[in-house]
Formats: C-alpha cells, sequence, structure tokens
C-alpha cells in the first residue's frame, strides 16, 4: 500500500475514534454546578503549594512572571464560569493559541489543507525541534509544534502582513469573547531573541513548506504567542470548542461545527508536545499547553477546562496547571476513552 495512503486512512481511522468517543462524551451526565465548583475548588487548593519547576527562561520576559501565581476556571458550553486562583492576571497565550489560527485555516481552507500543507502526526521530538523539520518528510509536522504553526500563520489567507495579523487577532479575540490584546513587551522580548523560529521559517521556506514570506511569518507568528489572555478568556477559548465552534458568551460562531473533530483530534494527538501520549494516558482530553503557564483542555459537548501556573516541567508544561486539570478530569469522570483516576 502507498505509504501515504496508509498514513491518510490511519489518521481517518483516528479521527472516526474520536469522533465516536466525542459523541459519547456529549451523550453522557452533565455534572451539577456544585460538582463543577467543587473540583475547581479542590484542583486549586490540593496544588496551590506545589513548587515543582520554574518559569521558562529562554524568552527573557517570562522569567519575570510572578511564579506562584495560579488559576483555575471551568467554562460550559452553556456560557457557565467556575473559577478559583489568579483567574484575572493576564499572561502571554503563548503555544495555546496554535490550535485555534489552525481552525482560522480550517474555517478558511477546509481540514484537507491543515493535513497537506502542514501534517498531523506528532514528532515525539520538544516543540521547537529542527531535527524534526529534517526527519519528517511533512517538514512542519502538525500546526502544534513550532515550525507547523509558523506553516499556518503563513497559510492564513492575506494580501498583507497587517491583515494577517489581524486575522489572527481577531480570530483569537472571537474565540474568547474578549477584546484581547497584544503584550508589545512580550513580543519585542521574543521576538528580539527568536533566532531558533528564525531558523525554523526559513529551514519550512527552503522546502516549500512555508507559504509567505519568512519574516513576515515569524512577525505575525510570534505576536500570536504574546496576545495576553486570562484564565477565565482561556476557558470561554476551549468552551467555545466544547460547544461545537459557537462562542458561549457572544453566540458567535467561531468555527463551523464539522470542522471541530478535527480541530480536538490535533489537540489530543499533539497539544502536549511530546507529553502527549502520557496526558491521554492520564487525562484522556484534547489539551493545548504553553510555555507562559497556560493550559486549556476541552471536553466535547459539555465545558472546557483552563488552568494557568507559570512554572514548568522540563517538557514546558505547567506543573501546577496540568495536575489540575487532570484532578478536575479524574473526579468528573469526563476522559474521552473512559473515566481515568485521578
Amino acid at each position: 500500500m502507498n505509504p501515504e495512503r496508509k498514513a491518510t486512512k490511519s489518521w481517518a481511522s483516528a479521527l472516526a475514534v474520536l469522533a465516536v468517543l466525542t459523541v459519547s462524551a456529549a451523550n453522557a451526565a452533565d455534572p451539577s454546578a456544585n460538582d463543577l465548583k467543587r473540583v475547581v475548588n479542590e484542583a486549586h487548593a490540593k496544588y496551590k503549594d506545589l513548587r515543582d519547576g520554574k518559569n521558562a527562561d529562554y524568552i527573557p520576559i517570562l522569567e519575570t512572571v510572578p511564579s506562584d501565581l495560579f488559576g483555575v476556571v471551568i467554562a460550559t458550553r452553556e456560557g457557565k464560569v467556575f473559577w478559583a486562583g489568579d483567574v484575572n492576571y493576564r499572561f502571554s497565550i503563548q503555544s495555546v493559541s496554535k490550535p485555534f489560527t489552525a481552525g482560522l485555516v480550517m474555517q478558511q481552507q477546509g481540514p484537507a489543507a491543515v493535513a497537506e500543507k502542514i501534517g498531523v502526526e506528532p514528532t515525539g521530538l520538544p516543540f521547537n525541534s529542527k531535527i524534526a523539520i529534517e526527519l519528517y518528510e511533512e517538514r512542519s509536522a502538525n500546526p502544534s509544534v513550532n515550525a507547523g504553526a509558523i506553516a499556518a500563520v503563513s497559510m492564513v489567507q492575506a494580501d498583507s502582513e497587517e491583515e494577517r495579523w489581524n486575522q489572527v487577532l481577531q480570530n483569537m479575540r472571537d474565540f474568547a469573547g474578549s477584546d484581547l490584546e497584544l503584550l508589545d513587551e512580550v513580543y519585542q522580548s521574543e521576538y528580539s531573541t527568536a533566532w531558533s523560529n528564525r531558523a525554523i521559517a526559513n529551514l519550512l521556506y527552503n522546502y516549500g513548506r512555508l507559504y509567505s514570506d519568512p519574516e513576515e511569518a515569524l512577525r505575525v507568528y510570534t505576536k500570536q504567542c504574546s496576545v495576553g489572555v486570562n484564565t477565565l478568556e482561556l476557558a470561554v477559548m476551549g468552551a467555545t470548542l466544547a460547544n461545537q465552534g459557537v462562542n458561549p458568551i457572544t453566540g458567535k460562531r467561531v468555527l463551523a461545527e464539522k470542522h471541530v473533530p478535527e480541530l480536538l483530534a490535533v489537540m489530543a494527538m499533539t497539544g502536549f508536545y511530546d507529553e502527549s501520549g502520557a496526558w491521554q494516558y492520564t487525562a484522556g482530553l484534547p489539551a493545548k499547553t504553553g510555555v507562559g503557564g497556560g493550559i486549556v483542555a476541552v471536553v466535547p459537548g459539555k465545558f472546557a477546562i483552563a488552568a494557568f501556573s507559570p512554572r514548568l516541567n522540563e517538557s514546558g508544561n505547567s506543573i501546577r496547571a496540568m495536575n489540575a486539570i487532570r484532578h478536575i478530569a479524574g473526579e468528573l469522570g469526563v476522559g474521552l476513552y473512559g473515566a481515568n483516576p485521578d
């Protein structure tokens, strides 16, 4: 069998399984408001004193974020919100932005374009790996690693850099139901030290896997990662996916319902970088993490769980945030593959 056709069939099979699991999750009994409030408070109390890990330091300004900040939020598809901790602190969204721009590309060009021009397979390597570009024929691999995310930005249909950036920003605002803004100090710190991502953009361009000027794609991607968001807004972004692409606060359709399964599949396969398998094994939810300390996870058809804390593990994932979300998923039994224990 042709390897490309085999890979396509494998991806289609995995997507079909996820769709069945998503329907099953959506049809299961909803937790009560008291349950949601309880588990949010429990998760925050259980992990607020955890001091493991450290802030990201390869982007200088991230090292200055107060390390003890910790917020946990559940936002339901009906627009109800339950929270505990430092949920109003505005941090840079970083890589949590990636699936939302991938969703914009799906909306403009369809999921097949993402699979063909970027890829959807995990790499098993760090999110900023340049070795993966050389190892994998797709080069950009998937929209959750830096290479694939820069490629996704380059695929946004625009006639100028300003238009490209405005579309990326407005899309995130629509998901959040809030006027998110660029944190310029973060952008300047990140762009001035973006030598690794600049190399990635140029490598992709060399291989014909970047679809705009490399420096333009790099600038817009860096701005995308430098958008400020708080944990409440991040939870609403996830709840928009839980609500089949409709923002539960504004009522605006942001993503076509038919594209939501593909986007959740990408998040499930690659949202935790090289810890994605371990995350699915223990939490069982599509999720996206970022080195700013934020994580959002989606329970399809029900709600989203978002958490923020700057201290990261070696893979770049917030230790307190991932523990809090995993605790909530286990307590409520909402993992897509079954009721994972905490």
